[in-house]
């Protein structure tokens, strides 16, 4: 795992409360639709970002993160390694932020770019398993 205790919790409680999750989209059988819905419990506004640009748990959709016409704070990642790394430096780009990168999605290199560039980073975590742990 990349991103410790500390690093989690400042994410979860202290970054800021908009998140862009990317790969989220209106299946509910994928995790980022119950992920997003948790997130949302926890007073986080969720934005999607999928090629579709659907509106997903009452928020409008964007194609990109580009797309968001307004300030995101965390970008919660829930594509595969393969693609993930241009995830994170669109974030870099967009002025995030944080970017957390889900169970499974790995790219270590992206890992040291993101954290190189100045953003918190956490990798192979799910946030709907550590915020309800927190104080």
């Amino acid at each position: 795992m990349y991103g410790d205790a500390a690093e989690v919790r400042k994410i979860l409680l202290e970054t800021g409360d908009t998140w862009a999750v990317v790969g989220l989209s209106n299946n509910t059988s994928r995790a980022a639709y119950g992920v997003a819905a948790v997130l949302q419990r926890f007073g986080k506004r969720v934005v999607p970002v999928h090629p579709k640009a659907e509106p997903v748990h009452g928020e409008q959709g964007y194609a990109s993160l580009a797309d968001i016409p307004f300030p995101v704070d965390v970008v919660d990642v829930f594509v595969n390694s393969a693609l993930a790394g241009q995830v994170a430096d669109d974030a870099v780009a967009a002025g995030a932020k944080a970017v957390w990168f889900q169970l499974g999605v790995v790219d270590e290199a992206a890992y040291e770019r993101t954290r190189d560039a100045g953003l918190d980073m956490v990798m192979d975590r799910c946030p709907a398993i550590e915020i309800p742990q927190l104080d």
